[in-house]
């Protein structure tokens, strides 16, 4: 039986197989200075804004902590990431380390790292496979970090109608990262961590009023 009502972050696939995934998912990308970009971002995250919110930090060797430190500074549930684990909005997601990370059937996968040696382009496994995969609104955070990771994917963020934002690079501790975003040519805005924040808010309030129509 087709249900008379959905969920505003669902829709039906246009074969009848049921409901496919349609919140917003912001991935917000960074590396070394990224906590502090990722706890000023989400202390100015409201948790009933209907999207997930997915960070993807770039370390190579080291188990991230991010997942026992960044619940201090939301009220959103923060998950590490593991195989299979169903997409959902108003939570914060956190890629595992040595793992790449993609999105199918609104779950994510888990991969072994693609790049071992060298910088690590997780940012930009992650970023294509949710331009291949995802049926939702799409937003490219990148934030603090040493070289250029996520930049090569904007390009295609922004071909499928997604927003992409790049921290100012004098709020951010290591700007290299920013920096090689802003020179890719694909980036919408340039802000503060705070003023991110606020952009996702304004994004997400409009893909409601989208989805009400």
């Amino acid at each position: 039986m087709i249900p008379t009502e959905l969920d505003p972050g669902l829709s039906l696939k246009s074969d009848g197989d049921g409901p496919v995934k349609t919140f917003p998912v912001v991935c917000v990308g960074g590396s070394a200075g990224g906590l502090d970009a990722y706890t000023r971002l989400l202390r100015h995250l409201p948790a009933d804004m209907g999207v997930a919110i997915v960070i993807v930090n770039h370390v190579r060797n080291v188990d991230t902590l991010l997942h026992e430190i960044l619940p201090r500074f939301t009220v959103m549930p923060v998950e590490l990431i593991t195989e299979r684990l169903d997409i959902l909005p108003n939570r914060v997601f956190i890629i595992p380390s040595q793992r790449d990370l993609h999105v199918l059937d609104g779950e994510f996968r888990l991969q072994p790292v693609s790049k071992p040696r060298g910088w690590p382009d997780v940012i930009t496994v992650f970023l294509r496979s949710l331009t291949a995969h995802w049926d939702g609104n799409l937003i490219a955070v990148i934030v603090s970090g040493y070289d250029g990771d996520g930049a090569e994917a904007l390009r295609g963020i922004k071909e499928v109608g997604g927003v992409t934002i790049a921290q100012k690079p004098d709020t951010a501790t290591q700007p290299d990262m920013p920096e090689s975003a802003i020179a890719s040519g694909w980036i919408d805005f340039v802000l503060s961590p705070e003023e991110i924040a606020g952009k996702i808010v304004e994004i997400a309030a409009t893909a409601a009023r989208a989805k009400k129509r």
